[in-house]
């Protein structure tokens, strides 16, 4: 009796088996499930005409639209297109010599992308000249591109000019739904090779990522610090020892002395070989901030859940959340009076902070100008107040390009604008030491730099 239970029982576990491979087989011959509702097209991958995609996600399509209609702006920022040159007239000094003292607007919505830089004074499409724009620029205003970099390669796609690929009728809409998500399972994606490539070189795989890292990550395909490599200008980001202020500048300081990195510009009457920074939040957001470390991601906020009627969406009309405080604080915080206080307050601290990091900025490039005009100045002091002026206003810059006013990270940038200010200071009397100026010798103010001032050559 217990010789048949037991040939029983085996012959039970081997039917569940044979049960379990086949419904295991049955399952992984599927194709994936679609999320919340089967698709009315089919999408082809890499689609850039994101009415296509909007076919199936009319709510998303719709609000994305909406992005072209925002020209309200918020006390620091918006979408009006301001100038910040007209705002705030430092900046022409502080970028003297580079397109940015010729224009420099505030970004509108990501419908307006594409419009935007082409119009934009910043472009030079002279033919065949050195300075000539590179198609690089293209590579965060559409959503033409991740099928232009799968068919031309990144270093491809970069060395052609702004007005080749303009002329070449390749690029012909806006950023959009291809930008961030794959076609078929609508996952978020790194699209943008030069990101791939940075979270390579840290030992990064974004496919191992979260689905709500990833909803930072996407963001990261464009705003973030770039630099562009060679006479192809191929795209690259500064990330190799790290995303944090004090590792990208060891990037580019070895990078600079390597002779792999030419300076964005020389400033002019100064020789101090600059810096240019682009639009870091996501190196500014991740670096430690409150929000970051509680797990809140860039769309939590800037892109927040939505319901119309049984649908809820994340809400495509990206924007600052003060514009919509309940809906994109709200779902966190109670009372949205006080976080907009806090903001308010957070945003005037950094203003003001940075216009005083602006004026140490402006004397230091004064003084060494001064000490430039000067043959007689110390060469060794004048070069190390150029180094200490670059650092100082690349920093001053890696909070003022970033966009939003110090409150994606108020401790970090506040750190960072007030080590810029020390540094302007330190180059300002660097140079002024460099060129023996008596008046301020007079001070004494070198002691906290060098005790016994070297004579001047």
């Amino acid at each position: 009796m217990q010789k048949y239970t037991t040939l029983i029982l085996a012959g039970l576990v081997i039917l569940l088996g044979a049960l379990l491979t086949g419904t295991l087989i049955f399952v992984n011959n599927n194709p994936p499930q679609q999320r919340a509702m089967q698709p009315l097209v089919e999408i082809k991958a890499m689609e850039p005409d994101s009415s296509q995609w909007g076919i199936n996600f009319p709510n998303e399509y719709a609000s994305l639209l909406k992005t072209k209609l925002n020209t309200t702006d918020t006390t620091y920022g918006g979408s009006s297109k301001f100038s910040h040159l007209e705002k705030d007239p430092r900046q022409i000094i502080l970028f003297a010599g580079y397109p940015f003292s010729k224009e420099y607007n505030d970004d509108r919505g990501h419908e307006w992308a594409l419009t935007d830089v082409r119009q934009t004074a910043r472009l030079n499409l002279k033919a065949g000249d050195p300075k000539e724009t590179h198609a690089t620029c293209y590579s965060c205003k559409s959503s033409n591109n991740p099928a232009l970099w799968n068919e031309l390669g990144l270093e491809g796609y970069d060395a052609m000019t702004f007005q080749q690929m303009t002329d070449s009728g390749k690029i012909q809409n806006s950023i959009g739904c291809a930008n961030c998500h794959e076609a078929g399972t609508m996952r978020l994606i790194v699209t943008n090779p030069s990101l791939e490539a940075a979270l390579k070189e840290q030992g990064k795989d974004w496919r191992t990522f979260s689905r709500q890292e990833m909803r930072s990550l996407v963001c990261a395909n464009c705003h973030v610090e770039y630099y562009m490599v060679g006479e192809k200008k191929v795209l690259h980001f500064p990330w190799a020892e790290g995303t944090r202020i004090d590792q990208i500048l060891a990037y580019y300081d070895k990078a600079l002395a390597e002779g792999t990195f030419k300076a964005d510009w020389e400033y002019p009457d100064a020789k101090i070989p600059m810096l240019k920074a682009q639009h870091p939040e996501y190196e500014m957001y991740t670096a430690g901030s409150t929000h970051y470390n509680a797990g809140v991601s860039c769309a939590d906020c800037h892109m927040p859940y939505v319901r119309e009627g049984a649908a809820k969406y994340s809400m495509h009309d990206i924007h600052s959340p003060l514009k919509n405080p309940e809906l994109a604080c709200g779902q966190c915080h109670t009372d949205t009076e006080s976080v907009l206080r806090r903001v308010n307050l957070i945003q005037d601290q950094v203003y003001n902070t940075k216009l005083a990091t602006e004026n140490a900025l402006i004397d230091s490039l004064t003084a060494i100008k001064t000490a430039t005009a000067n043959p007689a100045s110390n060469a060794t002091l004048l070069d190390e107040a150029r180094a200490l002026h670059r650092k100082a206003q690349f920093m001053w810059d890696f909070v003022s390009a970033e966009n939003s006013m110090g409150f994606h990270n108020p401790e970090y940038i506040l750190k960072m604008l007030a080590d810029s200010t020390d540094l302007a200071r330190q180059a300002q009397m660097k140079a002024s030491q460099a060129a023996s100026d008596p008046a301020l010798l007079a001070t004494g103010v070198y002691n906290a730099l060098d005790p016994k001032p070297s004579p001047a050559k």
